[in-house]
């Protein structure tokens, strides 16, 4: 989905009740290496997401370090490792015939996943 797609649904409500929602993203950390425009145009969608959002203040903000410790405990997981953690937490992926929790989860919708089960089971934890 398209940063543009999904900035034009934060500032909708339809569908959803914004007060009992909450919107968590994934946050940029600093590891004292150079980085590029790519890093400054996703940290300036994430602040467009953030003020898009219903109530500004109160968006989750996760760092990939925390969905690593949290899903898998340790910081060195790796992609492959948060995949699995997801699917033996929510189910396997299953067959078009007899679809999992995560049938058609691919690509970047795994580190998103991720990010929402942290962030919900930290929102639980409180």
């Amino acid at each position: 989905m398209k940063n543009r797609e999904v900035l034009r649904m934060l500032e909708s409500t339809a569908g959803y009740d914004p007060l009992n929602h909450t919107l968590a993203i994934e946050m940029i950390a600093s590891y004292g290496m150079a980085v590029g425009r790519e890093v400054f145009e996703t940290c300036r969608w994430i602040g467009r997401f953030q003020q898009a959002w219903h109530k500004p203040e109160a968006v989750r903000f996760v760092y990939r370090k925390d969905v690593k410790l949290h899903l898998c405990g340790s910081p060195r997981a790796k992609d492959a490792n948060i995949r699995q953690a997801l699917i033996d937490l929510l189910g396997p992926q299953g067959t078009k015939k007899n679809p999992g929790p995560t049938y058609g989860v691919k690509s970047h919708a795994w580190a998103a996943l991720a990010v929402a089960v942290t962030a919900a089971d930290n929102i639980n934890k409180a």
